[in-house]
């Protein structure tokens, strides 16, 4: 199946599952892993209906940080719970804050549709988290949380896609 297909099926998929079920299961298999409780720094990402929501994880001690899209990059904006956010043209709810050195990350949570035992992740096709792993990926560690029945032997991949360090899988 070629990554359109199977983006197209995964969201269809996703419609039909508890998302807040499975995003309770997936933010505390996050919390108790080393990877993140040893980071300090932390990019999450704002959910899309449908997708998992981690947002559960700012009430943990450590500064989070949200992307907003600046044409074909990701900035990295500090966020808290409470402050303004603003609807991107892609529909995410985007911080407004000023924008850090990418590099002053420790761990950044991908957002994903699937991801394969070799930890290569099928993101949403527009190619900013690949982009912005590329550039910036080797200052920080990378978790993906996924839904076991997203989590496949092998997905299709391309030259530019940028593997995940870590994969939580419920």
């Amino acid at each position: 199946m070629d990554k359109d297909s199977l983006r197209t099926k995964i969201k269809n998929m996703r419609k039909n599952m508890p998302t807040e079920e499975i995003s309770a299961r997936i933010t505390e298999k996050i919390r108790h892993s080393k990877t993140y409780t040893d980071a300090k720094n932390v990019m999450i990402f704002y959910p899309k209906k449908f997708e998992i929501n981690l947002l559960n994880l700012l009430s943990d001690n450590k500064k989070f940080y949200l992307p907003r899209v600046n044409g074909e990059d990701l900035e990295v904006c500090p966020y808290k719970n409470g402050d303004e956010l603003k609807k991107s043209d892609f529909g995410v709810l985007e911080p407004i804050t000023q924008n850090i050195d990418p590099s002053e990350l420790d761990l950044v949570i991908v957002p994903a549709l699937a991801v394969d035992k070799n930890h290569n992740r099928l993101g949403y096709g527009g190619g900013f988290y690949d982009r912005f792993l590329a550039k910036y990926g080797n200052h920080f560690k990378t978790i993906v949380g996924i839904p076991k029945e997203f989590f496949f032997d092998r997905i299709p991949t391309r030259r530019l896609d940028i593997k995940i360090y870590e994969v939580c899988v419920v």
